[in-house]
């Protein structure tokens, strides 16, 4: 059941930004298997994360690759590391997650409107 109890105004304070990732290596210090990855959102600076998409991806191809992430939520530590954003994917029937990403290559820090 989805929840429809969002207002605009709280979804607007949700900033998602487009961001090229620009390294990516296996995160040997997590339970469950995840790439380390540092992402450029321009203006806004390079932005470290995690994200568990090793089934679809390899480290080799994430490098380059234009993703879609929220980058307004808190720090959160994951292992020994702190996640600055959240990078947007799809939940697919395998429950692999596939990323979310523009159908062109578009400026880095691009505001997702």
């Amino acid at each position: 059941m989805i929840d429809k109890n969002l207002t605009w105004n709280e979804f607007e304070k949700v900033d998602m930004r487009v961001g090229t990732i620009i390294s990516a290596e296996i995160f040997k210090e997590v339970k469950n298997p995840a790439y380390k990855l540092i992402v450029d959102f321009g203006t806004l600076g390079n932005l470290k994360t995690s994200a568990q998409i090793t089934n679809l991806y390899s480290v080799e191809s994430l490098v380059g690759k234009q993703v879609v992430a929220v980058v307004n939520f808190p720090a959160k530590q994951i292992a020994n590391m702190m996640s600055e954003c959240l990078i947007l994917g799809g939940l697919g029937d395998d429950k692999d997650v596939v990323l979310l990403q523009p159908e062109r290559v578009i400026p880095n820090g691009t505001k997702i409107a």
